[in-house]
């Protein structure tokens, strides 16, 4: 997956770009001032005050106090929901893992901040909600194009319970990933970061979608004593635990092969 999917960056409506930036500037001196006087005990005012800009200045690059700590996640929503948009190329599962890489990307690409930030909302209680309640967004988001985009297939779940599982499942990858980052204190760098996001969420498009892929491949849906040829091919899908030779047995029959010595015999 690395290296095939798009990627865009954050909208570009505020300055995010450059140690000299005011919003760069401003967070930087939110970070100072939380870590040496603690998250509550600083207000916007003084945040305003270290960074040399109006209070009114302060909240034209961010609605809150909170937000100077967490991600842009609104222009991080939107950017995915473009990507998501524009992905009809791509099987769903594989344009949804592209738009979480965009979420990760966010994150590699500045490792200070991200530990930092990390660390900050560990220690309080009000931030870690706003998160959890972020990270259900995407989460929505994706559940919400693949409910659109899966096809359905003979005996499997349907697709509004497949979107559920899948997108939460393309969330926990990255989440853990992510995590395991921050806590090595972002000191991989972004290639080998998501190197570790694309092992993760091919393990998530193998894991959710496997019988779906064979159904699609062989025009077939799988299932015990099924028989899938193709381009000289077989595949026989048996769910029932049975010994080598029995499932053998069955599969000569599938086939029209006569069994030269039945399995009850041997």
């Amino acid at each position: 997956m690395a290296g095939t999917l798009p990627t865009r960056g954050r909208a570009p409506d505020l300055e995010t770009t450059g140690s000299g930036g005011t919003r760069a500037r401003i967070a930087a001196s939110a970070f100072e001032l939380f870590a040496t006087q603690g998250y509550d005990a600083t207000t916007v005012e003084a945040i305003a005050e270290s960074a040399g800009v109006a209070r009114r200045t302060f909240f034209r690059y961010f609605p809150s106090k909170d937000d100077v700590i967490l991600p842009d996640h609104e222009s991080l929503l939107i950017s995915v929901r473009e990507f998501l948009a524009a992905a009809d190329g791509l099987e769903p599962v594989v344009a949804v893992c592209g738009g979480v890489r965009l979420v990760f990307r966010s994150y590699v690409a500045e490792p200070d901040v991200s530990v930092q930030r990390y660390r900050l909302i560990r220690r309080v209680a009000a931030l870690r909600q706003r998160e959890v309640v972020t990270v259900s967004q995407y989460e929505r988001a994706f559940s919400g194009y693949l409910r659109e985009r899966l096809p359905q297939y003979p005996g499997q779940p349907d697709a509004a319970l497949r979107a559920e599982v899948i997108a939460a499942a393309v969330v926990a990858a990255h989440n853990t990933v992510l995590r395991e980052w921050l806590r090595q204190g972002g000191t991989a760098g972004p290639g080998e970061a998501l190197r570790a996001l694309d092992a993760a969420l091919d393990f998530v498009a193998r894991t959710c979608e496997p019988a779906a892929q064979w159904g699609e491949a062989a025009g077939a849906p799988g299932g015990d004593g099924t028989v899938v040829a193709g381009d000289g091919t077989v595949v026989a899908v048996f769910r029932t635990p049975e010994v080598f030779d029995d499932v053998m047995h069955r599969l000569r029959r599938q086939l029209g092969e006569e069994d030269p010595i039945p399995p009850e015999d041997q």
